[in-house]
């Protein structure tokens, strides 16, 4: 029998660097046939478009089809990994292990609301035990937001995110999700340290080193720049020994950890100057409920296309690849956060 293939679940909050991360992965693939199954949350598939865009994955060689990066992305975009697991993983990953013969590595980037439990779980089942292993789950930590106190839960962090923020009836379920995240990994992914100063820095290492139930490494990273060989070849089988990796949801049958959570989309026939795209985001992050933006966007007289993401009042942008020529130059934006006004933010964006 063929060896299983080794598959890296990689979880972690909302905007904390699971996309880019696995962008320099497939960019930095040493040769490795590398297939990846996005869960998104929204009907837009921002993070996936984004992981086409890198257009690095190998061909196959004597292959009649075209295997490329295009078609080594899978996406989910019906809603959580851990709440679909049988209706839209099984058939999925039913898909991929049919090619298993032109696949080294699985990754899976789950929604920054997953609980990875669940998802690992299934690696029990008949259909996908015999094929596939989780090689090890991967945690990405935001330095910068928990070094804010977005996620801490001690009680000078909590103070800060109540300054910071007055809505505060969801930090409870938000915590024990991040902290679900930390219990179940093999290595910790400490993102974006570059954010912040070296005490807070080793505050965060803390904190999170408090939330694991075993000896787990972390490492620093500065927007996902990693080696392969950090990252793949832990052999952990995962879903013969979860045991080790408690959750606050063990003892449950189903879970509402995102049933108020939400996302919109919006999609403009036009361009937008990026910085004044950028304060209006910020201005609505302050007037609604809205924990991620992420996105395409058109710049006039720009041949490529900006790719803009936003934490918070944190916003990154850069330009992916240029625009092609049969595609239409549109500005894509998806929301994610709570009880959102899609015509208020249309309306603002339109001013």
């Amino acid at each position: 029998m063929a060896a299983k293939i080794p598959v890296t679940v990689i979880t972690g909050f909302l905007g904390s660097g699971k996309t880019t991360l696995i962008r320099h992965l497939l960019q930095n693939n040493q040769g490795r046939r590398i297939a990846v199954l996005v869960n998104e949350f929204g009907e837009l598939g921002i993070d996936g478009e984004l992981l086409k865009s890198c257009q690095v994955c190998p061909e196959d060689e004597g292959s009649t089809e075209n295997e490329n990066n295009e078609n080594n992305i899978y996406e989910l975009t019906n809603g959580c990994l851990c709440c679909t697991v049988q209706e839209e993983f099984l058939p999925t990953m039913q898909q991929l292990l049919k090619r298993r013969d032109k696949i080294d590595y699985i990754l899976i980037e789950t929604s920054g609301l997953a609980l990875p439990k669940p998802l690992i779980k299934a690696f029990r089942w008949q259909e996908i035990r015999n094929a596939a292993t989780v090689d090890a789950v991967i945690t990405v930590v935001d330095c910068a937001a928990v070094a804010a106190g977005t996620f801490a839960s001690n009680p000078e962090a909590v103070e800060v995110q109540r300054q910071a923020d007055d809505s505060l009836e969801h930090e409870t379920p938000l915590q024990e999700l991040f902290e679900d995240q930390l219990a179940c990994a093999d290595l910790v992914v400490l993102n974006k340290t570059d954010l912040v100063n070296n005490f807070s820095k080793v505050k965060v290492e803390e904190l999170v080193k408090q939330e694991l139930p075993r000896i787990v490494k972390i490492v620093e990273s500065n927007q996902g720049k990693l080696d392969p060989s950090i990252l793949l070849g832990f052999e952990a089988a995962v879903e013969d020994n979860l045991d080790s990796r408690p959750s606050h949801h063990d003892s449950e049958e189903e879970h509402e950890h995102d049933e108020e959570i939400t996302s919109t989309h919006l999609i403009f026939d036009r361009s937008f100057d990026p910085e004044r795209l950028q304060n209006q985001l910020q201005e609505l992050v302050q007037q609604q409920d809205i924990y991620r933006i992420k996105g395409f966007v058109s710049v006039p007289n720009k041949a490529m296309r900006l790719v803009m993401q936003g934490v918070g009042n944190r916003f990154e942008k850069f330009y992916d690849r240029p625009w092609n020529t049969q595609e239409e130059r549109q500005t894509k934006l998806v929301f994610i956060g709570r009880d959102l006004d899609a015509s208020k933010i249309e309306l603002a964006l339109s001013r």
